[in-house]
């Protein structure tokens, strides 16, 4: 158990270095061209990603994120019991890693965000795309396990352009992201409407994969292999 949770603190480090690192990157880089901008974090963040989930997936599966393990619970993957180890991990990595992506460039370890991120269209962008996180996740475990990692790091990456919100799809990295006043930041206020949103999309995609998982191996539905 302590070995995958200290991959998942490790894992979700990386990936929030990788998110606040590359915006602020990106927004140096871009001679104020948001648009640029997105572009760089998006593609840092997408790479990222699939090569976290190859490194650490056979070691604590690489959720990262609080919402796939809540759907990796209802799958019966993860016991009810890791459930808050795994999540505390997380949590504790994100800060971790947004706090060494500030010290990189010579920021504040911490200091709170005062970019605005909210209304109905980031609301529902959130809930929607961690809808898909969660699906892409589920769709792939069942049917191509190998393309997890790009198959997410393929969704990620473009989350960050057809969304209002720029696709935060996490508990632990909107969290952590008020912790950096940077191009990724998010302010404290907005958070929690981010948060339910992301733990109500992200459940309902589990429920609706469970409910397709019980079809499939009933051997009544047209996808059985």
């Amino acid at each position: 158990m302590w070995v995958r949770l200290t991959a998942e603190a490790i894992g979700t480090a990386m990936l929030l270095a990788a998110i606040v690192g590359s915006g602020i990157m990106g927004e140096r880089l871009s001679g104020g061209n948001d648009g640029l901008a997105l572009l760089a974090n998006a593609l840092a963040t997408g790479g990222v990603l699939a090569a976290l989930i190859l490194t650490f997936g056979r070691i604590s599966g690489a959720h990262f994120n609080p919402v796939v393990t809540l759907a990796e619970a209802i799958r019966g993957a993860v016991s009810a019991r890791e459930v808050p180890a795994y999540i505390g991990a997380q949590l504790l990595g994100a800060f971790a890693g947004t706090g060494l992506a500030n010290l990189m460039f010579e920021m504040p370890v911490f200091f709170a965000s005062t970019r605005i991120r909210t209304g109905g269209g980031q609301w529902i962008s959130e809930a929607v795309a961690t809808f898909g996180l969660v699906a892409v996740i589920a769709g792939c475990v069942r049917f191509r396990p190998g393309a997890v990692a790009g198959g997410v790091g393929a969704y990620i990456t473009g989350v960050y352009w057809f969304t209002a919100s720029t696709g935060f799809a996490n508990p632990a990295v909107t969290l952590a992201r008020m912790a950096t006043d940077t191009f990724a930041g998010i302010r404290p206020a907005d958070a929690p409407a981010f948060l339910i949103a992301q733990v109500t999309g992200g459940l309902v995609a589990a429920l609706m994969f469970r409910w397709f998982d019980r079809d499939l191996d009933s051997g009544d539905g047209p996808g059985r292999s």
